[in-house]
């Protein structure tokens, strides 16, 4: 069996979908692992440590495409012509026998997924793969979301005139800065961890009450509309993600968070609704009454954005305040989300190998498998976007 390993070509796209130590364990599992030449280049992984891993270094797509019988990406293939990559059609490239892994974006791009079983290819959607206890390792949604978390703090930390602790000097004493996270979702709750370990003091909102022990259990206070609010599970989903509320209770929120953001430094915006806009939580009114010299940091922007005024993959000042509109921010720190991806898709693919034949075998019945597969025999076969199709 070879697994291929394409260079991404999407217009900022820095990560990698391999590593050496993803190479190690294929190897082990005498599974080879073709990887196209400068490959991981932004990830700081060269080809001869890939080499040395047991990859097979190629000197160009085609030849990876070429001989793939599993093709691991991090984005979805582009599409000839259009979204950057000079051009290119990866889809075209890909064998129609073969299987496709990778963050395939499957609720936004859904044309492409129809793409994908015109084609004839096996596609699985990391995004897809259940939350339950035996898929955790195979989580990417969290690696990548935990790591953007991190940065988004980071940045807001670097854009802001003061400094984030309290400091005592001889001087005078400098107060802490407060931060706001809306949203305690994974990179919530690692934006609420950072701030807390910079010496903010931090608060956090979210929909659902459930994550109020999350996020006081890292020492923030937990902003509520009302307690009661989706206590009976009604605010999240079944994979425990938040639910797009009601109009009486939105209007509840945004005058709830228009007061709390007049009083912060640093706004860190998370809130996301898989398949859906992102919520529209901060207006142009809220950021004109934030103090001069705040930061917002929206990591919603790729899904329309939680702030009015976030300008895509751009960092903009309104009103006297700065907003962070980075695009991709799992790609800023390319290293680790790429050696924290190359885990997630091993240890989602490594099941599927026969461990006698050392081919695909494929249980269509496994739960995780199920609930990732989007294609299959020229087939859209996942049921959340076949019944989207039907609504």
């Amino acid at each position: 069996m070879k697994i291929g390993v394409p260079k991404e070509i999407a217009p900022g796209e820095t990560r990698i979908a391999a590593s050496p130590d993803s190479v190690k364990k294929f190897a082990a599992l005498d599974v080879e692992v073709l990887i196209e030449s400068d490959a991981g280049a932004g990830a700081q992984m060269s080809d001869a440590a890939l080499a040395g891993a047991g990859a097979r270094i190629m000197p160009d797509a085609a030849a990876v495409y070429g001989e793939a019988d599993l093709v691991a990406k991090v984005r979805a293939p582009l599409r000839g012509g259009g979204g950057g990559g000079n051009g290119a059609d990866e889809l075209a490239l890909v064998r129609p026998d073969a299987v496709l892994v990778g963050l395939l974006a499957p609720l936004q791009q859904r044309a492409e997924v129809a793409r994908y079983a015109a084609r004839g290819v096996t596609a699985f959607a990391m995004e897809l793969v259940p939350r339950i206890s035996r898929a955790q390792s195979m989580d990417a949604l969290s690696s990548q979301s935990n790591i953007a978390g991190y940065k988004a703090v980071i940045d807001a930390a670097g854009r802001f005139g003061r400094i984030l602790p309290m400091m005592m000097t001889a001087a005078g004493t400098v107060a802490p800065a407060r931060v706001v996270v809306l949203g305690a979702g994974v990179a919530g709750l690692q934006a609420i961890a950072t701030a807390r370990r910079l010496g903010a003091l931090v608060s956090a909102f979210d929909v659902r009450p459930a994550v109020k022990e999350q996020v006081e259990s890292l020492g923030a206070k937990f902003v509520s509309v009302d307690a009661d609010a989706g206590a009976d599970g009604g605010a999240e989903t079944a994979g425990g993600y938040a639910r797009e509320m009601g109009e009486d209770y939105k209007q509840r929120q945004s005058r709830l968070i228009h007061e709390t953001l007049k009083n912060q430094d640093i706004c860190i915006a998370t809130a996301q609704i898989p398949g859906r806009k992102a919520p529209l939580l901060i207006t142009g009114a809220m950021v004109a009454d934030m103090k001069p010299g705040s930061v917002i940091v929206d990591l919603a922007v790729e899904t329309g954005g939680n702030c009015e005024l976030s300008a895509f993959d751009e960092v903009v000042v309104r009103h006297g305040v700065t907003i962070v509109g980075h695009a991709n921010y799992p790609a800023r720190v390319p290293v680790d989300t790429s050696a924290l991806y190359a885990r997630n898709l091993f240890n989602f693919i490594a099941p599927m190998i026969d461990r006698e034949s050392r081919a695909l075998a494929i249980d269509w019945e496994d739960e995780v498998i199920k609930g990732a597969l989007l294609t299959r025999g020229g087939a859209v076969v996942n049921p959340a976007l076949r019944e989207d199709e039907g609504a």
